[in-house]
């Protein structure tokens, strides 16, 4: 069988694929248009993010069985017409829950003891002790709002402190020992940490936003390394300001492309988003909380034994 791979991964997923007796064809370069042209031939494609794969380009797709996205959302796919004409959907987020994991922690910690601030004043020469003084995640109540793979993750990172970590998800039955099921309202009124980890669907989409924020009992820090468009920028924005929200460490914007490659590409910024880069509280990186030289391997290797089990 010929597989098509539209992205670059790690060597190891066309090695292994080869292994099993897959033809490897690899086109990193095309247009969407001209892989739609030839997907015609191919049993199997792997993807991160390039290009959308929607019902017109599953049309083309007639010797197509299935389709592995390296990466942990499959929102990039139109996943009901694909499964509707028989192709198997293959995700990973198995393979970089644990850097998120570690990500969304190392955000809080450097949110909570003024890293970016601090850094920035040594490096100028300014000595400031007092005004930098922190606060301790101990004694504090974490809110991970969904409890999948990375959500997970995150609260096992966090067995090592003494906090209460409360989840929230929409399904039932998902807590563990590193974290307690409750429901949003709950949530609500206690958090002093709350970090997203939910997938990018229409019930997300927005959801963080100023009648949200605002039912929030206590001033809060905020973490998202989950997906941009769950978090209207302006109120986050407007709450930084308030200081509703006291800090915030942000992996993934609003403004990304659908490709997550690259979001500079206009001469002029978005008003909210200049607000963020000057913001002394606020952490920003670009979409990299999964993007680790372990994840790497790891999501590649979740792909391939996903793809054995499929064909076995």
């Amino acid at each position: 069988m010929r597989v098509l791979h539209v992205d670059s991964n790690h060597p190891l997923l066309v090695e292994q694929l080869k292994s099993l007796g897959f033809q490897n064809d690899e086109d990193y370069t095309s247009s969407k248009e001209a892989v739609e042209a030839k997907i015609g031939q191919y049993e199997g494609m792997i993807i991160r993010s390039r290009f959308p794969v929607d019902k017109q380009f599953i049309d083309k797709a007639v010797k197509l069985k299935f389709i592995g996205r390296v990466g942990a959302g499959l929102e990039n796919i139109d996943c009901e017409y694909a499964e509707s004409k028989g192709i198997k959907l293959i995700a990973a987020p198995e393979g970089n829950r644990n850097a998120v994991g570690e990500h969304a922690l190392g955000m809080i910690l450097s949110l909570m003891n003024h890293f970016k601030r601090s850094g920035n004043e040594v490096s100028k020469g300014v000595w400031k002790r007092e005004e930098n003084r922190g606060v301790e995640l101990d004694g504090k109540t974490v809110g991970i709002i969904g409890y999948g793979n990375m959500g997970k993750a995150f609260a096992k990172k966090l067995r090592g402190f003494d906090v209460e970590v409360l989840c929230y998800d929409i399904l039932e039955n998902v807590a563990d020992e590193n974290a307690r099921q409750a429901s949003l309202e709950e949530l609500q009124q206690k958090a002093d940490v709350v970090s997203l980890h939910t997938p990018q669907t229409p019930e997300t989409q927005k959801m963080i936003n100023a009648a949200f924020i605002k039912a929030f009992k206590k001033n809060f820090w905020f973490i998202n390394t989950a997906r941009g468009k769950s978090v209207v920028t302006a109120d986050l924005v407007e709450a930084l300001k308030s200081g509703k929200i006291i800090g915030a460490g942000l992996d993934v914007l609003e403004y990304e492309k659908a490709s997550f490659e690259d979001m500079f590409t206009d001469n002029t910024l978005p008003e909210p988003f200049e607000y963020l880069i000057r913001a002394e509280n606020v952490i920003l990186t670009p979409h990299i909380a999964g993007w680790t030289i372990e994840s790497n391997e790891k999501l590649a290797r979740t792909i391939v034994d996903k793809i054995k089990v499929f064909f076995s």
